[in-house]
């Protein structure tokens, strides 16, 4: 969560040569201890979906933004607020 957060603050920040392998290495651990369908993976699919999506590089962001959405479809279910998040995301 750590690696996310500081992430999030270099984004923030514009710093974004400094956020991406951030997101890439919690995205990692996450699918290694997690699984890579687990809602907090797809939360990390998400933040780096958002980072390409400031950096301009939506052709990166949108099959992160996708896969997340299947899964908290799957695993949360379509009337949850975290799934609703990912459909803000793509729209």
């Amino acid at each position: 969560k750590s690696l996310n957060n500081l992430a999030t603050l270099y984004t923030t920040m514009g710093a974004y040569e400094k956020a991406q392998p951030l997101f890439l290495r919690a995205k990692k651990i996450l699918s290694k201890t997690l699984g890579e369908e687990h809602p907090d993976f797809a939360k990390s699919l998400n933040n780096l979906a958002t980072l390409y999506t400031t950096m301009g590089a939506y052709e990166k962001a949108q099959p992160l933004f996708l896969r997340a959405k299947k899964i908290l479809s799957k695993t949360l279910g379509e009337e949850h607020p975290d799934f609703a998040k990912s459909l803000n995301n793509l729209a």
